[in-house]
């Protein structure tokens, strides 16, 4: 099974102009693909804007409203799956989500964060339900994680046991937590035997200063890509092969004792 390549978009757009935001993920899926790339992943609430304030309400859509579909659009353009991220409006509620767009426009999966940072996500956002959320792409398991998710190793070990290949979460990863990007989301990836994809925002925003070093890490824990701290695109490359030597020669997901671990809960 062939590799796919993974483009990553360390980018904040600009905050309240979707249209904007929407060229930049254009532009980025046209070089992507152009460097062979079959899955292009942007940052947290990158179609509007993380810092956007009372605005949340205003530029919230539903799952498959006019965001969707121009994504959609973009997608089939270029030929390659794209991930965005985007506030989500479902009835009277307003979830913080990101949904996978296929190479042929289809909506393959839509997560809604689980785990709400500090006051502004929580002031505006309803916290989603469902910890594990896939897709099949390219013969691969993808599963979808929001920024502070992924540092609950519950979520990430719930993606492993469920089959996840390459786990993409979009971030909005802030100073001084810079060590996430640095430490944490390597060693998850090597404790579950998963590629992760992490894809920050950068620069300042609000009261938020945004750290980039957006990365893809390994099952082995190497980190395969990494941007610096500006606007920039990283391709690395997702193996399955390599992926299931990985798993074969490492132990942490076979020498689980379930049994011991019921107290976790």
């Amino acid at each position: 099974m062939p590799s796919l390549r993974t483009a990553l978009l360390q980018s904040s757009g600009r905050p309240g102009a979707v249209a904007e935001n929407l060229k930049v993920l254009d532009e980025a899926a046209a070089w992507a693909a152009g460097a062979g790339a079959g899955l292009l992943v942007s940052p947290e609430l990158f179609l509007t804007g993380y810092a956007i304030g009372d605005a949340v309400p205003v530029l919230a859509e539903p799952a498959d409203g006019p965001g969707a579909e121009a994504v959609a659009e973009i997608a089939v353009r270029h030929g390659l799956a794209v991930l965005y991220g985007y506030p989500e409006r479902a009835g009277e509620r307003i979830f913080n989500a990101s949904q996978l767009i296929g190479p042929d426009g289809t909506r393959l999966a839509n997560y809604r964060k689980t785990h709400l940072f500090g006051c502004f996500e929580q002031e505006w956002f309803t916290p989603g339900e469902q910890t594990v959320v896939q897709a099949d792409l390219d013969g691969l398991r993808i599963g979808l994680l929001i920024c502070y998710d992924v540092e609950f190793p519950e979520n990430v070990r719930a993606h492993a046991l469920a089959g996840t290949d390459l786990l993409l979460v979009p971030t909005a990863q802030m100073h001084p937590f810079q060590f996430v990007a640095e430490s944490v989301v390597p060693v998850r990836a090597f404790e579950n035997q998963m590629y992760v994809a992490y894809v920050n925002r950068t620069g300042p925003e609000g009261e938020f200063e945004f750290v980039g070093l957006s990365c893809l890490a390994g099952p082995d824990g190497t980190v395969r890509a990494r941007a610096g701290r500006g606007e920039e695109l990283v391709l690395g490359e997702v193996d399955p092969e390599f992926l299931a030597a990985s798993r074969a020669a490492n132990p942490y997901l076979h020498d689980r004792r379930p049994g011991l671990y019921g107290s976790l809960a």
